[in-house]
């Protein structure tokens, strides 16, 4: 017998390759073996993905250090736990399109942005919203590499950083965007607005626990940090409108405001 993964001869009563440490796979797939595994895979206390949760609420530094200095078999890796965060992404973004049909206002703050330029620019921000989310990842991993760096890491391992962290909040996020579609979607996008800040918290959170500067150091380079992560977040608004000016999605007549009846 051998395994069907790294082709090694392999002992017929054991239930693991000693080689690659793989599953050891002697039935056929119905459906109640299928069940099984998925029951197995999601909800077993031993398992990684639930236990990459866990750790990057409770310490963070195991999972993502742990990472970068070459453990592997302990969590999840920062690419599958992101492939599932832009998996519930998405399946955020259809219920809101497609099942529940969403309508969000974006004027948030009341300022009487002219509604005929969210009609423009809502369809574009939800087909690119993964994209977007994707682009934090280089732009909080170069004000943290900047600020948050009593380890020394190289920028490449920063993006490790954030590739758990934001992924994290996406997943951690889910459940309450969820909640919010179904019972008060006029409100989603007042959530949107309070999750940022939230997320960028969490960053800091979890920069802190690998790094673990004074309190002084901490406060200035968190300071530091915002100004960067903001900087990163206009140019990425910039971009986006530029890009709608340039493709002839919206016009100057688009940004005018309306006022609003009393």
């Amino acid at each position: 017998m051998e395994c069907k993964n790294c082709k090694n001869p392999l002992p017929t009563d054991f239930n693991f390759c000693p080689d690659c440490g793989a599953k050891v796979i002697s039935y056929r797939l119905t459906f109640k073996n299928l069940w099984h595994e998925v029951i197995e895979g999601f909800f077993d206390l031993d398992n990684t993905f639930f236990r990459t949760f866990i750790h990057l609420f409770t310490k963070p530094a195991e999972v993502i250090d742990g990472y970068i200095s070459g453990i592997r078999k302990k969590h999840l890796n920062p690419i599958s736990y992101f492939g599932i965060a832009l998996t519930l992404s998405g399946l955020t973004i259809y219920l809101i399109q497609k099942v529940f049909d969403v309508k969000m206002d974006l004027d948030v703050f009341n300022q009487g942005v002219n509604p005929e330029l969210y009609q423009k620019i809502m369809p574009v921000i939800m087909d690119f919203s993964s994209l977007v989310f994707v682009l934090f990842i280089p732009i909080f991993g170069i004000a943290g590499w900047l600020t948050f760096n009593k380890k020394g890491y190289v920028f490449s391992e920063y993006l490790i950083v954030f590739l758990y962290t934001l992924a994290h909040w996406s997943i951690v996020s889910f459940p309450v965007s969820l909640i919010m579609i179904l019972f008060a979607p006029d409100e989603y996008m007042e959530l949107s607005t309070i999750m940022l800040p939230l997320m960028v918290a969490y960053s800091i959170y979890v920069m802190q626990r690998i790094n673990k500067f004074s309190a002084g150091k901490f406060i200035l380079r968190m300071c530091l940090f915002l100004i960067l992560a903001f900087i990163g977040y206009l140019g990425i608004i910039i971009a986006f409108y530029a890009i709608l000016f340039a493709t002839g999605t919206i016009t100057m007549e688009d940004l005018k405001t309306v006022k609003k009846q009393p």
